[in-house]
């Protein structure tokens, strides 16, 4: 990362927000893994149902790496991890981000996603307003959103880009847009040197089973019916997991703060035809005992409330200004992932287990061991 009066600063010390979640360690695993500089690498994470530990047990071999049990909302907590590790960028995953959770409960997310993410940024902003002038230029704060705040597309209208105005749906892109103006109004107001990426679906190894595609790949498995909402036609862009990381980093290093950055991967699919490919690869890589395809365990059940048509980002921004366009096809990407889930039963195990909803902080068990539930 360049400083502000264009110097190369130090290797950097980040702060992960989130990182035992599905994108922030997938994040993580790149960043200790990879050739980019990173002197010291602290996570901080509630481990609330969705964050696990197990994610990154090869990251806790790695002597960069730091792991704080906390709340962001915690200022006391923050102020102290930033002041004791030298942070120089911090990167926000942590977030509720569950639609359905959100209609059933908003609160918990204005909670975290907005109060939470305001705290956040008071703790971090304290603290690079006292850094000497050369740390404080090249300090950055990432704040990850999501297409979600947008709203739904007609099948004709053109992608969501970042001066689309936000329009959310659903309590969890409600607090999300929250949380994005209150990161807007840090930068205008005060000059903290924030960035933010919109991103469209990931998907990926270690995501939690109560989303769409680890959902309907551990439900054919067992043999469970494959619960698609209304008659499945919502469109979504996919992204994959690590083309988003990729680009996090990218915005991180060369983004220019206070900017929006859509982060997407060109890969729209309704979610009927996800739900299809997923089987038809599970037929090649681990066929039924009785032949028949998986696609007979799929199901249509009634819709959720305010379920939103179609998703669909433009990301020529990040690609003419940083150079960044994502590596995986949809159909590449879904094959890792397919291939990655039936090589980690153990992990999928623990995850869905009951006891293990009940042990991480004794909140709702996880959704897929309510059958009638899928995520979008």
């Amino acid at each position: 990362m360049e400083s502000g009066d264009g110097a190369q600063a130090s290797p950097l010390r980040i702060l992960v927000t989130g990182g035992a979640g599905f994108i922030g360690s997938n994040f993580v695993l790149e960043q200790l893994g990879s050739s980019f500089a990173v002197e010291r690498l602290v996570n901080l994470d509630l481990l609330t149902y969705a964050g696990n530990p197990a994610n990154l047990r090869e990251a806790e071999r790695d002597p960069r790496y730091r792991f704080a049990k906390g709340d962001i909302g915690d200022k006391a907590l923050v102020t102290r991890i930033l002041e004791e590790n030298e942070i120089s960028a911090v990167v926000n995953f942590a977030a509720e981000s569950h639609v359905d959770r959100s209609i059933d409960g908003p609160e918990v997310f204005v909670q975290t996603n907005v109060l939470g993410t305001l705290r956040l940024l008071e703790a971090t902003k304290a603290y690079w307003a006292a850094l000497p002038p050369r740390k404080r230029a090249a300090f950055r704060f990432l704040h990850i959103s999501t297409d979600e705040v947008f709203g739904s597309l007609e099948p004709n209208d053109p992608p969501f880009s970042e001066t689309t105005p936000v329009a959310p749906n659903s309590p969890y892109a409600a607090s999300k847009a929250s949380s994005d103006h209150l990161v807007r109004a840090f930068f205008h107001t005060y000059g903290f040197p924030v960035l933010t990426t919109n991103c469209s679906n990931n998907y990926g190894p270690l995501q939690f089973p109560e989303k769409l595609i680890p959902l309907m790949i551990l439900n054919a498995l067992d043999g469970e019916q494959l619960p698609i909402y209304g008659n499945g036609r919502n469109v979504r862009d996919w992204l994959f997991v690590r083309d988003h990381c990729t680009a996090i980093r990218l915005v991180l290093d060369k983004g220019r703060p206070g900017d929006t950055y859509n982060v997407g991967g060109l890969c729209e699919r309704a979610n009927v035809d996800v739900v299809n490919a997923i089987c038809d690869l599970l037929d090649d890589f681990a066929p039924r005992p009785d032949g028949v395809s998986y696609r007979l365990q799929a199901t249509f059940v009634r819709d959720r409330p305010g379920h939103d048509r179609r998703y669909a980002i433009d990301c020529s921004k990040i690609t003419r200004e940083l150079g960044w366009k994502p590596v995986e096809s949809f159909e590449s990407g879904l094959k890792r992932t397919v291939l990655w889930y039936l090589e980690h039963r153990a992990w999928c195990s623990e995850i869905t287990s009951r006891k293990y909803g009940r042990e991480r902080l004794g909140v709702i068990a996880p959704r897929r061991l309510q059958r009638n539930r899928v995520a979008s």
